[in-house]
């Protein structure tokens, strides 16, 4: 089963809370938050991967420092020697993603926003673009960020990143339904849309079985505090 967990960065993280969280994680993770400029992003990453490692403590029955993580050579992190366990994590403005199931799975999230729609035109297949053109004002805004996440999530489930190209295939998106149009090997997935927000798009993209658990929603102290009492 497909679950999801979301962390709702509404306030900023206390720094106390913050340097004991940030020591819990892998040296090379600390360093890569320590370089951010702005707090924001720092808190992000730094939930991100805490959301990640409560998920598995709980799911596991085991504690922080048993963690093993691998990666793929395109980066893509995986639960060392879990080959029933996969998860992908996404953030965005408030809110901080971990999308977890027994086969490859990707998430995306995105703060909805203007765009130009040269983005649209330069990333997407052409049927999308045109697909996109049709519709106006806020709908074709909306349905903007809906082709982004969709596609972002199925190229983090893929595990390539953006060594696949975005145009070399084609979502179709239309009252609920999501279908692919791909001539890439990576083809045998399905999407799901939850909506946590109306000023955000979420989207994930899955291998396994299409059975989807509920949206479990956290505050960051809350999840900050829960994983120190487990680590």
């Amino acid at each position: 089963m497909i679950e999801l967990y979301t962390v709702k960065l509404s306030e900023r993280m206390e720094s106390s809370l913050f340097d004991r969280l940030l020591s819990e994680v892998s040296e090379k993770k600390q360093a890569r938050i320590q370089r951010f400029i702005n707090w924001e992003d720092a808190q992000r990453t730094l939930i991100g991967d805490i959301l990640a490692r409560t998920v598995i403590c709980n799911r596991m029955k085991i504690k922080n420092h048993e963690i093993s993580f691998v990666q793929n050579e395109y980066g893509k992190p995986f639960l060392k020697n879990s080959e029933r366990f996969h998860f992908n994590i996404s953030h965005s403005g408030e809110w901080v993603i971990c999308a977890t199931d027994t086969s490859v799975i990707g998430t995306d999230v995105e703060f909805i926003k203007p765009i130009d729609l040269g983005i649209a035109e330069r990333f997407f297949s052409e049927e999308e673009y045109n697909d996109l053109l049709d519709k106006n004002g806020a709908e074709r805004l909306q349905y903007f960020y809906d082709l982004w996440t969709l596609k972002e999530s199925y190229i983090k489930a893929e595990g390539k990143g953006l060594s696949i190209p975005l145009d070399s295939f084609t979502i179709k998106a239309n009252n609920g339904s999501i279908k692919i149009k791909t001539g890439n090997r990576f083809r045998n997935c399905h999407f799901r849309q939850y909506d946590i927000d109306r000023d955000y798009k979420l989207s994930i993209c899955a291998t396994g079985g299409t059975e989807f658990g509920c949206v479990e929603v956290r505050e960051v102290e809350e999840i900050g505090r829960e994983f120190i009492c487990r680590c």
